[in-house]
């Protein structure tokens, strides 16, 4: 078998896999109710703002606390993904 065949075939089976997984996953979304989706949707809200707000308040007392180094590196670091 040619080298070509071999990565044609490997693409293909690559291809099929994704093709499973996009399949079991739409399987699994939609086995959700819409007032299932809909609770589950609140409480990723409000642990995210809490954790904003949480974020928001410790902010200002670690700020005074640290020096002009701990500024400068939260000034340029990345942001997270």
């Amino acid at each position: 078998m040619r080298w070509w065949k071999a990565v044609g075939l490997a693409g293909a089976a690559g291809v099929v896999a994704t093709g499973v997984v996009v399949v079991r996953a739409e399987r699994r979304r939609r086995a959700y109710t819409p007032d299932q989706v809909r609770e589950q949707l609140h409480v990723r809200f409000a642990q995210a703002t809490a954790a904003e707000q949480a974020a928001e308040t410790a902010a200002p007392a670690a700020e005074e606390t640290r020096g002009i180094r701990a500024r400068l590196r939260r000034l340029f670091r990345r942001p997270r993904r």
